[in-house]
């Protein structure tokens, strides 16, 4: 609206149109620039701001994995850099090695300190000009074949992009995601096309595409600052590259000699060998990761404030005497919870490394004598005693990740379900592919599968699976401290998934197509429809206000599993401007 104002006042006045037109142009191209200048100048302030947010909230155990990128980043890019691509060049053309880099040192070390190789195409161009012509591989007619082919090739991704691509499965390692070899054609596949674009854009793609952690992008703004200037100077020597091998074979000098060749892949298998066992040792000598899972399981901590209650650890006796009035009235009027608990259950109900009984369901039931205002009791079960000890009337309740089948079903009461359990095989890293899906499985023939209990389970698999040889387990003895573990063993995702943590050499996989499930509840003592009731009721309402969803994430997935402690802080420890 403002333009056609000023465009009929000009047309009434009888100005010079497009003069007035430049003009305005002019104006707004000047005030763009200005703009553009002003982000740019904001630009390092933003990644330091990033970096930081990054460095104050991550712990010395994920800084030493950006540590290990950071450096075999750094390696594999100076392989490339100083001798695969110009290496090729002088296998290829009659182009010494030297000749390759010699004349382009400015311009390298242009680009690696500014991080930007546009402002230096024209410098690589006049020196891969001067590297033809000091050969007498040009001539004044094809002189200026490197001022077609560089900026021909300018917008394909170049090596130094394709680097990048060493960040995916950084952060699929860092975000305990990781990529299985299949996938890695697709991964390079996607990435290249990907890669026509923008780095910013791309990788969050990729990161959604295999499922990693969206979070782990800031890492690759933080880490960018030193990748950038290392990947410049990669793509430097691509453009070089690519400028020479070009012009040389529309020149018709490039030759396919087996002595250059043969001498070239060994020396590049040699040094290739030489970097990453160099990697492996340094890695080994100074920043060898300490696994730390195992510690993290026993010492896990109730997410909620911890409620006091009485444990035995002995077996209950062979009877408690029976109540006459319903279960709820008896807890009110006793002002004591007794609940059953499967000594060794984790995620559910186990002893940490302290003696203490922590466990999912540990936390639920301190909840739920919290909620009725009564003590808590907490007696051990054995699992083969369930049924037995439930319609006794021993305990009030059993929470312990008990599953609901229809054995069970048919004997005790069980109380609402209050979450569910998937079908999933505990397995060696190696056999992760194997078992990623049912055919795989069946293809397989009688493969051997370890079966701890889950009834349920057992005979899904026999359907699924007729062929394997299904080998009963103890539940309590899943991984014997003395003798041969087993390899496959079926299992539940949500209790696997624990276990992946003390047991570091087994990966939990979840077989496709399609999920198969059970639910968990609670048996309930006794015949009272008032008791169950109200736990459904109880049930209900954790679901409700976020309490199962919370302990899920925390018992389950690992949430906040380690308590962080607070960062070092100049403004908190040294001026002491915050609490």
């Amino acid at each position: 609206m403002v333009l056609f104002s000023i465009f009929t006042g000009v047309a009434l006045i009888g100005v010079d149109r497009r003069q007035v037109v430049l003009d305005l142009l002019a104006v707004v191209g000047a005030a763009l620039s200005r703009a553009t200048r002003f982000v740019v100048r904001l630009t390092p302030y933003g990644i330091f701001f990033v970096s930081a947010v990054a460095a104050g909230t991550l712990g010395f155990a994920q800084i030493e994995r950006i540590q290990i990128y950071l450096i075999t980043y750094a390696a594999i890019a100076l392989l490339i850099a100083f001798w695969i691509l110009p290496g090729l060049v002088a296998a290829l053309t009659p182009i010494p090695y030297s000749d390759v880099l010699g004349p382009a040192k400015a311009a390298l070390i242009t680009a690696f300190m500014v991080g930007d190789l546009f402002i230096v195409l024209p410098l690589l161009i006049e020196s891969s000009k001067e590297v033809l012509a000091r050969r007498n591989l040009s001539d004044e007619r094809t002189q200026d074949l490197p001022s077609v082919v560089v900026p021909a090739s300018f917008n394909f991704p170049h090596t130094g992009k394709l680097l990048s691509l060493s960040f995916i499965l950084f952060a699929a390692w860092f975000g305990d995601a990781p990529i299985a070899v299949s996938q890695y054609p697709r991964l390079a596949l996607t990435g290249l096309l990907t890669f026509f674009g923008s780095l910013n854009a791309a990788v969050p793609f990729l990161l959604d595409t295999f499922r990693i952690p969206a979070d782990t992008f800031k890492l690759f703004v933080a880490t960018s600052v030193i990748n950038s200037r290392i990947g410049t100077l990669v793509a430097a020597v691509h453009t070089i590259t690519i400028g020479l091998l070009g012009s040389a074979a529309l020149l018709g000098t490039v030759r396919l000699r087996p002595g250059p060749l043969v001498r070239y892949g060994v020396i590049t298998l040699a040094l290739t060998a030489a970097t990453l066992l160099g990697l492996r040792a340094v890695f080994s000598m100074y920043l060898k990761p300490e696994y730390k899972g195992a510690e993290v399981v026993a010492n896990m901590q109730p997410h909620y404030p911890r409620v006091a209650a009485k444990v035995l650890k002995e077996p209950l006796p062979a009877a408690a005497p029976q109540r006459a009035s319903g279960v709820l009235e008896a807890v009110r009027e006793s002002g004591v919870l007794r609940v059953g608990f499967l000594r060794a259950r984790p995620p559910y109900s186990y002893f940490n490394a302290s003696g203490e009984l922590v466990g999912l369901d540990m936390e639920m039931a301190a909840r739920l004598a919290s909620d009725l205002g009564v003590q808590l009791e907490l007696a051990q079960v054995k699992t083969e005693e369930i049924e037995a000890t439930v319609n006794r009337g021993d305990v009030d309740i059993i929470m312990s990740g008990v599953v609901v089948n229809p054995q069970r079903a048919s004997s005790i009461m069980f109380s609402a379900p209050y979450q569910e359990e998937t079908l999933a095989f505990l397995v060696k890293d190696h056999l992760r592919d194997q078992f990623s899906s049912w055919e795989t499985i069946r293809a397989l023939g009688h493969v051997k599968i370890g079966t701890p209990g889950l009834p349920y389970f057992v005979s899904l698999l026999r359907e699924k699976l007729p062929e394997a040889q299904l080998v009963p387990m103890d539940v309590d003895r899943i991984f014997p401290e003395k003798g041969e573990r087993s390899d496959v063993i079926l299992m539940p995702a949500e209790r696997g998934s624990i276990l992946t943590l003390l047991y570091p050499e087994y990966a939990i996989v979840v077989p496709e197509p399609g999920t198969n499930k059970v639910p968990l509840a609670y048996p309930i003592a006794r015949q009272d429809e008032r008791w169950r009731t109200f736990i459904d009721t109880w049930i209900d309402l954790q679901r409700m206000n976020g309490t199962i969803q919370e302990l899920y994430d925390h018992w389950v997935l690992g949430k906040n599993a380690e308590k962080q402690k607070p960062r070092w802080s100049v403004i908190q420890d040294v001026l002491h401007w915050v609490d």
